[in-house]
């Protein structure tokens, strides 16, 4: 009985073993979750600190459908375009290669110089295409009559009460995944993670000129 309790000891005790992961396999993967959060928080993170904690979204690059459906709602529009959270400028780009001339509000200056490199290496015009390290939730966007945006949910009310504020009648909001909460949609593209939504400031204002309760 001794002899067979002493097996079954010796063969839970191999499988612990078995089970433990070498150190040094530890020490690798902890080296290379490490390295990856330091490369993800040079792009995520940089500016967060001036940023009000309610209102920090995380770098997210919009997908290549969610830039197509972008410009299928800017179809038939000209003039200034603001994308707010511009990150390496891929919807910036696509805009102005449709005669837009463009803005894009970005804090992260590593995502600044690389979009204003890639816009020299392309040969894009200082006066189409501008790149600017800049907090847009302190500027004025009155003078943009097109805007887009690839923010996230907990934001899109505050940035609906900013826009109605300041944007023209003309302007259109563009909004990928998430949508601006009580607005009207004037159209959308797209489903899922893709899904797009197009809001004409003119026909927000008048709607919400009629629920009550509803400051503008």
């Amino acid at each position: 009985m001794e002899d067979s309790i002493e097996v079954i000891l010796q063969d839970y005790v191999g499988v612990r073993s078995m089970k433990r992961p070498h150190p040094i396999v530890s020490a690798c993967l902890g080296a290379v979750l490490t390295g990856l959060y330091g490369v993800w928080s040079l792009f995520a993170l940089p500016g967060f600190r001036r940023i009000p904690w309610r209102l920090k979204v995380p770098y997210l690059p919009s997908s290549k459908d969610q830039t197509l459906n972008i410009m299928k709602l800017l179809e038939g529009r000209a003039g200034l375009l603001a994308d707010l959270g511009s990150g390496d400028g891929r919807v910036v780009f696509a805009a102005s290669s449709a005669g837009f001339k463009c803005t894009g509000f970005e804090i992260n200056s590593i995502l600044v110089a690389y979009a204003r490199r890639k816009a020299r290496w392309q040969g894009v015009p200082c006066d189409q295409v501008t790149f600017v390290k800049e907090d847009f939730w302190k500027t004025d966007l009155s003078a943009f009559n097109n805007v887009t945006a690839f923010l996230a949910p907990g934001v899109m009310e505050v940035l609906g009460e900013k826009l109605l504020k300041e944007l023209p009648d003309d302007a259109r909001v563009i909004s990928c995944r998430f949508p601006v909460p009580n607005w009207p949609q004037r159209s959308s593209v797209g489903s899922g993670l893709d899904q797009t939504f197009a809001y004409d400031i003119r026909y927000v204002r008048s709607y919400l000129r009629k629920v009550p309760n509803t400051a503008l």
